[in-house]
């Protein structure tokens, strides 16, 4: 009977989108008669046989469903999803998350949904993936309504799934009294849609807060010396997210205190990268350390160079210093760069400049170097004879 379900509800879901969706109620009864309640069904067993849950989530699960009385609707539900192509493990993940996903009514609820759906552009495929990753949020007819507009705004489908997976609140929030306000000032200050995205992408309540609070980071965003319709600005914003003054201004004078910055050093490097703002006190110390105190590094040129202390300190600035120094120790640089032109180099860059040319003479400073990248202190012969 499963088998002739999910064969029936297959059939209506290859419907095209411009195609009406025949009830869906005519086509199930047609498959059965109704089914009586059964006093041999056992919810805890149908999760681990039907939806291949564990025996631990089964138990966990069952407790939300302790009210079925029969498989007709978690049959009709399993039946929906196969029609939509979700795997056995995607609609275990579900059943997991959602148990009462189990209970919905496929005519009247879930169907409805998918024609929403299909009826602004997206494909079954894409849908069964809105099922994956927010079950408990399909059920709402309301995510039809909302889901145009973010397709729109954010540019595809993949950055709409990407946002709802942290929030689903996008798909039934209030777009009039809310999320257009935000766009809207965000436009303002010269961001297109894109760079919103972008911002979307990594501040994903941003769009639902009060606007207020969005005027707030946009004065804090200018306040630290970034204007307006600048490129740095969408960085600036993300960087002083939802932050009060008090604690920018604390950030502000402990990077001037770590790094022995004057006022307008410390200005001039927040202003080039606000995002000094949003690493911690623990990760500015320690590149301080490194930069200052280890290297030597004047801390005016680390002031005119601030990129330098966005880059990993295990991953690219320790490992890269080490090399350098080695090559200088050994006479095997025809020339001094400077060393934030070589931190800046792409990984690919910074190894046909620095390591393989130097492989006959040295034929350790490629260990030396991956040695260094792994976290490692790196032991090598100090002079190109070892």
């Amino acid at each position: 009977m499963l088998c002739l379900r999910r064969s029936i509800l297959a059939h209506l879901l290859s419907f095209p989108a411009a195609t009406p969706v025949p009830p869906l109620h005519r086509l199930l009864s047609a498959a059965a008669p109704r089914i009586s309640p059964n006093p041999s069904f056992v919810v805890e067993e149908y999760l681990v046989q039907n939806c291949g849950l564990t025996r631990a989530k089964a138990t966990k699960a069952s407790l939300k469903l302790s009210h079925l009385k029969s498989p007709a609707k978690p049959d009709a539900v399993l039946a929906f999803l196969a029609g939509l192509g979700l795997s056995s493990a995607d609609v275990a993940a579900v059943v997991a998350r959602d148990p009462q996903f189990l209970c919905a009514k496929v005519e009247k609820t879930l169907a409805p949904v998918v024609t929403g759906l299909t009826g602004v552009g997206l494909s079954h495929n894409e849908i069964a993936l809105l099922v994956s990753g927010i079950p408990e949020k399909f059920r709402c007819r309301s995510i039809v309504s909302n889901l145009p507009y973010f397709l729109s705004l954010l540019g595809s489908f993949e950055n709409v799934l990407r946002v709802i997976k942290q929030g689903s609140y996008l798909l039934y929030c209030d777009l009039e009294n809310v999320v257009k306000p935000n766009v809207a000032l965000l436009q303002e200050c010269g961001l297109d849609d894109s760079e919103i995205a972008k911002l979307c992408l990594s501040l994903k309540r941003l769009l639902v807060a009060k606007l207020e609070h969005v005027r707030a980071m946009v004065a804090c965003a200018e306040g630290i010396g970034v204007p307006r319709g600048s490129r740095m600005f969408r960085i600036a914003l993300h960087a002083v997210a939802f932050l009060s003054e008090e604690k920018i201004a604390a950030k502000v004078n402990y990077l001037k205190k770590t790094f022995r910055w004057s006022d307008a050093e410390v200005r001039n490097a927040v202003c080039k990268v606000p995002v000094l703002l949003a690493l911690s006190m623990d990760t500015l110390q320690r590149k301080s350390v490194f930069l200052i105190s280890e290297m030597g590094l004047e801390p005016k040129y680390v002031a005119q160079r601030p990129g330098i202390i966005t880059y990993s300190l295990e991953g690219r600035l320790r490992p890269r210093h080490y090399a350098v120094k080695f090559l200088k120790e050994n006479g095997l640089l025809k020339r001094d760069s400077g060393y934030s032109a070589v931190v800046k180099l792409t990984e690919k860059a910074f190894m046909e400049k620095f390591i393989c040319p130097h492989k006959e003479a040295v034929p350790h400073l490629s260990g030396y170097y991956a040695a260094a990248c792994r976290g490692e202190v790196p032991t090598v012969c100090g002079t190109t004879k070892c």
